[in-house]
């Protein structure tokens, strides 16, 4: 039996339904996405062959969010294009944890503003908050903090131009170049922590 700190496991089956062992109950992505939201971890399993596809449930439940109509697409195309010209480059290794890190970061830094903004205002509605103009400064700054992270982000990342013999580069050049963008990295890295200490 998993222990009581253990994620609950979801089984999918091959006609797509999925069933929470947790609570004996078949659930939907939507149900999924409200898990996640309240921060209870699970992990999806394959019914028949026990393999883990939590990874494929989870991007299915943001193509799903990304193309309902009611909502609110939070995925800009240039991110998206930025996003599949890493697939197969030589610093797709590295993507997914700075992805990580960053997105760490960005909560932080929206918990800090949300604790400002209770300290500030107390329990008042958002909706009076709006009628202020401190807080809509608040929101405007932390808004234009996190776009500058992730626009640097995203410049570190550009792909590595190809060796050009015309230009005398050769595969020592290649090598200071991965170097110097490993240094970017680590700086990144420095910068985002820095930030979330502020």
């Amino acid at each position: 039996m998993p222990g009581k700190d253990d994620p609950v496991v979801i089984k999918k089956y091959a006609n797509r339904r999925l069933y929470n062992t947790g609570t004996s109950t078949y659930v939907t992505l939507e149900d999924l996405a409200a898990m996640v939201k309240r921060d209870e971890e699970f992990v999806v399993q394959d019914a028949k062959t026990g393999e883990d596809i939590t990874h494929s449930v989870l991007t299915q439940i943001i193509f799903e969010l990304e193309n309902d109509k009611n909502g609110q697409n939070m995925l800009p195309v240039s991110f998206l294009r930025q996003l599949i010209s890493f697939y197969g480059d030589q610093m797709q290794m590295v993507v997914p944890s700075f992805l990580e890190q960053s997105m760490l970061a960005f909560a932080r830094e929206q918990e800090r503003l949300r604790e400002q903004m209770t300290q500030a205002f107390g329990k008042t509605p958002m909706g009076d908050m709006m009628q202020v103009s401190a807080p809509m400064k608040m929101i405007e700054e932390q808004t234009r903090r996190n776009m500058e992270m992730f626009q640097e982000a995203m410049r570190m990342f550009s792909p590595v131009p190809p060796s050009d013999p015309a230009a005398g580069r050769d595969r020592a050049g290649e090598t200071r170049d991965l170097k110097e963008l490993r240094e970017q990295v680590a700086e990144m890295q420095r910068k985002i922590d820095a930030m979330s200490k502020d």
